[in-house]
């Protein structure tokens, strides 16, 4: 146990982890297996059906700030198969950046939707893009997207992505999300699967030809000193009972912002899952 509380990594996970950063350093992505319960997944889905009851019907739903929206969401801010690979990527000094709930139902006729039932290629970024060297751009913020549907068959809603395309100055010979590039793949996974991916990585959201409802869960996450892309400042709610991993998570970690750039060690309780694996985070 370390002296903020959060208990270290053992050998076992690390060697788990250090493999993992290789496979996401040379590819851009990674799927982790069954990382929720059947049960924590029905528990979601049932929190899904909640929120949908509040929301007008459509064939595509972009919800954000998601845990804000149900606990049984927000229960995942610091989910603990996850969170220690996200610190191990990113480094210890990062936070929530974005929770964002999408759903797809069936859509074979392939209608356009005001909330995009498909997305065409891209990196993840602000406009303008981020600083790129040489046409490549850093990690700034990586997304784990929890599988809630079952995705395991193609042409569901999946995403699309091109491995290894962040890695080099790669720009698709088309940028809609038809037909099909070199090297693309589609993400496939069951319920409780977890996808994890940068925000660097060349990536589109193709169109739900099936007669299954896409549900994904994405939860983004960055360094401390990057502005949010779904809120300002965190609810009282969900500061109420908070560890000192959520509190930081949720951004908060001292009344003065130049501690964002340069925190105590005691307002990054997180650094406790880092270690030096040979990875090249970016921010440490």
């Amino acid at each position: 146990m370390s002296i903020t509380g959060v208990p270290a990594l053992t050998e076992t996970e690390k060697e788990r982890i250090a493999e993992w950063k290789a496979q996401f350093e040379e590819q851009g992505y990674l799927i982790l297996p069954g990382v929720l319960s059947q049960e924590q997944v029905g528990r979601l889905n049932a929190a899904i059906d909640d929120l949908l009851e509040e929301e007008p019907g459509s064939l595509a739903h972009n919800i954000y700030h998601s845990v804000e929206r149900h606990p049984e969401i927000a229960a995942l801010i610091d989910e603990p198969t996850v969170l220690p690979l996200i610190v191990n990527l990113l480094g210890y000094n990062i936070q929530l950046h974005i929770s964002h709930l999408t759903i797809r139902k069936p859509n074979p006729e392939q209608v356009k939707t005001e909330t995009n039932s498909f997305i065409n290629w891209h990196q993840d970024g602000p406009h303008p893009q981020f600083p790129s060297i040489q046409g490549i751009t850093s990690t700034y913020y990586i997304k784990a997207c929890y599988i809630l549907s079952d995705m395991s068959e193609p042409n569901r809603g999946n995403t699309k992505v091109i491995p290894g395309s962040h890695n080099r100055p790669y720009s698709p010979e088309h940028t809609n999300v038809d037909g099909v590039l070199e090297n693309e793949l589609q993400v496939c996974g069951k319920p409780g699967d977890v996808f994890i991916f940068t925000q660097s990585l060349w990536h589109s959201g193709a169109p739900n030809l099936s007669t299954f409802t896409r549900r994904q869960l994405f939860f983004g996450y960055s360094p401390i000193w990057m502005r949010p892309i779904d809120y300002r400042t965190v609810s009282d709610r969900l500061l109420e009972g908070a560890s000192p991993v959520r509190r930081q998570l949720l951004g908060v970690i001292d009344d003065n912002p130049f501690k964002y750039y340069v925190p105590q060690e005691s307002m990054t309780p997180l650094k406790a899952l880092y270690f030096d694996g040979g990875s090249h985070s970016v921010y440490e």
